[in-house]
């Protein structure tokens, strides 16, 4: 099942960092972007992650909460998480449960080398819990403009 435009998004339960668990629940009362990315702690995921805790407050002055989701483990997870100060909590999806709504579980290859792995991708999704809008094989460079424009148009609609 792949979630498309318009869709609510299903049920989940997955662990995150500082103790959370996520649900979809949560997702209502406000925009939220779920950015998926491979692995912590390499240089894109880093810059990404980056690039998300320079716009935090904006983010947050637009009624909308980050979740960064990738396979690591919460371990793992925390000790990114602190070592770059990310003020906002990444998901452990070990299982691929968020990976699968959201279809972003690719074949990949890597020094001719194939494997499935995470597609770096981003979505938002509106406060009633249905996704809004996708950004899938994602470049780091600007990206992190290009959702925080896509949110503030939205609201000034």
């Amino acid at each position: 099942m792949s979630l498309k435009i318009g869709d609510v998004i299903p049920t989940f339960n997955l662990e995150a960092t500082s103790n959370q668990t996520i649900t979809q629940d949560l997702l209502f009362g406000h925009y939220t972007v779920i950015y998926f990315y491979p692995k912590d702690n390499t240089p894109g995921c880093t810059n990404e992650g980056l690039d998300f805790t320079q716009h935090f407050d904006d983010f947050q002055a637009l009624n909308t909460q980050i979740f960064g989701v990738s396979k690591d483990s919460i371990k793992k997870h925390e000790n990114f998480k602190a070592k770059y100060s990310f003020p906002f909590e990444l998901i452990s999806d070990d299982n691929e449960v968020l990976c699968q709504i959201f279809d972003v579980i690719k074949l990949k290859k890597n020094y001719g080398r194939e494997y499935l792995g995470i597609e770096r991708s981003t979505f938002l999704i509106d406060p009633e819990g249905k996704l809004i809008y996708e950004w899938r094989k994602v470049r780091v460079k600007e990206h992190v403009n290009d959702v925080l424009n896509q949110v503030r148009q939205l609201q000034s609609n």
